[in-house]
């Protein structure tokens, strides 16, 4: 089953600054029937003015991923991290026992980002920050994981979450093939593109409710940037 969520029917408040687009329920957008996918529990798509941002403010127990799309943000928290994360690169947060941080779009250009949230599999950890780049050549043809709670995802960075996100770039007419364990779940949002996944359509930023699948074929119907959380 592969459930298309249309970007336009997403929630979502537009604060001036901050043009906020949610998947699933967060802060005034509630649905009931969009509370989480497995331990998927926010996919914000944002897109953040010059010169503005989220000021200091505290997260506990929760797995943060920041996938840049655009621009750039620049994190600082009371751990003593401080860091800038590209577009195409990735940032982690595990929040744990807790964490004060900031996130600022301090470029001359508008910045997007995907901020995804995920359920930790162990509370109380001891709160972390982390970035890297993924060099959009890597992804070309197939995914890469780049935040991951497996030890055999490589270069990922590390969450603390029985899950893993994922990011592929498709050239127009490329198909790539996505094994899905039983009982995972997945959650493919084309950060650009369009794509056929299993016989259904996802357009940019459209998000895509994935169960019951044994396997993701997907399709590029024009060049495709993805981004793809699979979780139980």
């Amino acid at each position: 089953m592969v459930e298309r969520r249309p970007f336009e029917a997403l929630g979502g408040a537009n604060h001036g600054w901050l043009d906020a687009k949610h998947h699933f329920s967060f802060a005034g957008y509630h649905d009931p029937e969009r509370m989480s996918w497995g331990a998927l529990r926010v996919w914000n798509d944002d897109t953040i003015a010059p010169g503005t941002g989220f000021p200091p403010h505290p997260h506990s127990d929760m797995e943060i991923v920041t996938y840049v799309r655009e621009g750039a943000i620049t994190h600082r928290d009371n751990q003593g991290n401080l860091g800038r994360t590209e577009a195409g690169d990735v940032q982690v947060m595990s929040a744990g026992t807790g964490i004060v941080h900031s996130e600022f779009n301090l470029e001359s250009g508008t910045t997007r980002i995907f901020q995804i949230w995920i359920m930790p599999n162990k509370r109380s950890a001891p709160p972390a920050w982390g970035a890297r780049p993924f060099p959009g050549a890597d992804r070309a043809g197939r995914f890469v994981a780049l935040a991951s709670g497996y030890e055999g995802d490589g270069e990922a960075l590390r969450i603390n979450a029985d899950a893993r996100v994922l990011g592929a770039r498709l050239k127009a007419g490329e198909s790539i093939r996505h094994p899905l364990a039983e009982g995972r779940r997945a959650y493919l949002v084309p950060a650009t593109g369009s794509v056929e996944v299993n016989g259904t359509v996802l357009h940019t930023r459209d998000g895509g409710a994935i169960r019951d699948e044994q396997a993701l074929t997907i399709t590029a119907l024009e060049d495709a940037e993805l981004v793809l959380v699979e979780t139980a």
